[in-house]
């Protein structure tokens, strides 16, 4: 699957960015059949899971980004967003989108994100 990221960028603690993942040779039936999510990693950490929402729709996410990220999906697009609000240093990482469907998970680009205090 090949997946295009989008939206990273510098932002100040506090701001809000919006990340956009696309999965342009899809057709749409197949697109709505993988779990998508966002990864992310840090210099010097390993990559961790941000945020998932499953073909169904259900969502997941890192403890540390509940109430502040939000993940969605536009099937008809083709697309998973991820909506970071009160953004902080320590969410500074290049974030990766993913596809996954049974033992598969593709992978986007990273875009990076770099939140300065």
């Amino acid at each position: 699957v090949q997946l295009q990221a989008f939206g990273g960028g510098p932002v100040q603690t506090g701001g809000s960015l919006r990340l956009s993942c696309a999965a342009p040779r899809l057709i749409t039936s197949v697109f709505n059949t993988y779990d998508m999510g966002w990864y992310r990693q840090a210099p010097g950490k390993q990559r961790e899971l941000v945020a998932v929402i499953g073909a169904s729709g259900i969502t997941n996410y890192l403890d540390s980004v509940k109430g502040r990220f939000t993940i969605s999906r536009d099937n008809s697009r083709k697309t998973v967003s991820l909506r970071m609000n009160s953004l902080q240093p320590d969410d500074t990482a290049v974030y990766y989108c993913s596809a996954k469907r049974g033992l598969t998970t593709d992978w986007g680009q990273g875009t990076e994100v770099t939140v300065s205090s």
